[in-house]
């Protein structure tokens, strides 16, 4: 729980030993690298979540309903469409655009990353639009009045809860190697001001069964969240008329795809916040922090469903390092690949040593878009 995660934070919990082997216990049961581990765990409890979860979720319905000359002013094709909207640019089944989505992003830290780095060069920064582009805002409306202040204040609130998380995970990476640069995640997820939150319209679709495949995914293909951690808020689901109601299809959600091969349909409980672990924390704890691919499957009879989610993705800035610990080699990082999904690319396909964090995604950028 939340309440937990801050005891330990804070050294102020009566029995703080004991609670923080149980959490590191849970820490590598969700993030570890055995077979069974998912690579998710939510943390319960948050604190103003489901107040700020219930203001802003409905408002990515609204702002995909937005006239085209509307979101037409919050697109940026100079950033890549990582800023602003973004509909129908991304490749995530083959050579398929997915117009499953439409998502909006936006860096909860700062409007603006460049005057937050004022000694990166410009020139840097106009060569990488994707990194310090500014944020986009629609303009206020009835609908959308308090978007800009409801979409940064989730935003923070799940960096703030990822942090505190990210120091439990460098204590458990640190007990199993002790080449592990103490507190590598948390200072990542500290010093950074690189983040990037994702609000998900996920649109009603065709009338359609579930494809004969398992592995079929209709709102969302299968991927690696390429960051350090990506933090999730539970999603909801409305009618066309923006009357939330509960997922009217036991089949539709996320899933994770194990290291096994299994399919594991994964459910956050309500008032808790999923973390995921992403590629560069699997390359900075030399595998020893796992990814795993994952996946949205839509509603049977979704024509007349939509699905509103938020992810938020903690990342290093540009320059970060993505260097091994001492001691762990390239075939620690990711030993088995044989049961990734076929549009999963593989680690060693876009990153090696050496690079920096703006290089490894710009490979994998370019394996997506």
């Amino acid at each position: 729980s939340y309440r937990d995660l801050v005891k330990i934070s804070t050294n102020d919990a009566e029995h703080t030993t004991k609670l923080e082997q149980d959490l590191l216990l849970k820490i590598g049961q969700a993030f570890g690298d055995a077979d069974e581990c998912l690579g998710i765990l939510a943390v319960t409890h948050v604190p103003k979540l489901e107040t700020l979860r219930n203001k802003l979720l409905p408002m990515a319905r609204d702002l995909a309903l937005l006239p085209d000359e509307e979101l037409e002013k919050i697109t940026d094709k100079t950033s890549g469409y990582q800023v602003g909207w973004s509909h129908g640019r991304e490749k995530l089944e083959g050579d398929t655009l997915d117009l499953a989505k439409g998502s909006f992003y936006a860096n909860p830290l700062t409007d603006d990353l460049l005057k937050s780095r004022p000694n990166v060069d410009p020139n840097v920064a106009r060569a990488h639009p994707e990194f310090y582009a500014p944020n986009v805002w629609p303009s206020s409306s009835t609908a959308l009045a308090d978007f800009e202040q409801t979409f940064k204040e989730l935003g923070l609130l799940v960096c703030h809860v990822g942090r505190i998380l990210a120091r439990l995970c460098d204590i458990y990476v640190k007990s199993k190697c002790e080449g592990y640069q103490k507190d590598k995640l948390e200072q990542v997820l500290t010093n950074s001001m690189y983040c990037k939150a994702r609000l998900l319209h996920y649109f009603p679709t065709e009338k359609t069964k579930h494809g004969s495949s398992s592995e079929s995914m209709n709102w969302c293909g299968w991927h690696n969240d390429h960051g350090s951690l990506t933090g999730l808020v539970p999603a909801i689901y409305l009618e066309r008329d923006g009357t939330p109601v509960p997922c009217p299809d036991e089949q539709a959600g996320l899933y994770i795809k194990s290291r096994t091969g299994k399919l594991v349909h994964v459910s956050l409980p309500l008032g808790s916040l999923g973390f995921q672990i992403g590629e560069t924390s699997q390359i900075h704890t030399g595998g020893i922090l796992q990814a795993t691919p994952h996946a949205v499957r839509g509603c049977i009879d979704s024509d007349k469903i939509s699905r509103e989610s938020f992810a938020v993705f903690m990342e290093p800035e540009m320059d970060g390092d993505m260097d091994l610990p001492s001691g762990k080699t390239v075939q620690d990082v990711q030993r088995s690949t044989g049961h990734l999904p076929l549009t999963v690319k593989t680690l060693k396909s876009r990153w090696t040593p050496g690079m920096n964090f703006g290089e490894f995604s710009d490979a994998t950028f370019a394996a997506f878009y």
